[in-house]
């Protein structure tokens, strides 16, 4: 992988109810190489789907790369560029002094993130992007997956 090179990411999270059973998905490309991965809960909640789909294709790649991931997801984008820092200075509390929400994954995507140079970017769900509505339809089924497993 030369030093120029970027991994792209595209990752989603669904939840049938929220609380329900959920279904995280990413596609990770690296030129003409891409690589689909999905995974479920069976009581969760969108947003720990959300950030698991960027936690598991963070800790796929086996050594330091240039990523950069594309989610539909405002809550990880705003984590991980605006709001990590803060909770992490205050011992994990919000500004009006209460714990985070799913600090457990936000703890791991901080690790994972960490081995590499990552960039965010959002793209609004829905709306038609080829790579996005693709993850959409994995973490949906992913979560479907559950439904019929219980």
């Amino acid at each position: 992988m030369s030093a120029a090179a970027v991994v792209e990411v595209f990752s989603d999270g669904a939840c049938l109810g929220n609380p329900g059973p959920g279904g995280w998905a990413a596609l990770l490309r690296y030129g003409n190489v891409e690589k689909v991965i999905s995974g479920s809960e069976r009581d969760t909640t969108n947003n720990r789907m959300e950030l698991m789909g960027a936690i598991a294709a963070l800790e796929q790649l086996t050594r330091p790369c240039r990523v950069h991931i594309t989610t539909d997801s405002q809550y990880v984008k705003q984590g991980m560029q605006q709001w990590l820092p803060r909770w992490q200075a205050n011992g994990w509390r919000t500004a009006d002094k209460k714990p985070v929400k799913n600090q457990d994954l936000w703890e791991r995507l901080a690790k994972a993130v960490a081995r590499h140079q990552v960039e965010w970017f959002w793209t609004r769900g829905h709306a038609g992007h080829p790579d996005n509505e693709r993850v959409d339809r994995a973490a949906r089924l992913a979560a479907e997956r559950q439904t019929q497993d219980a």
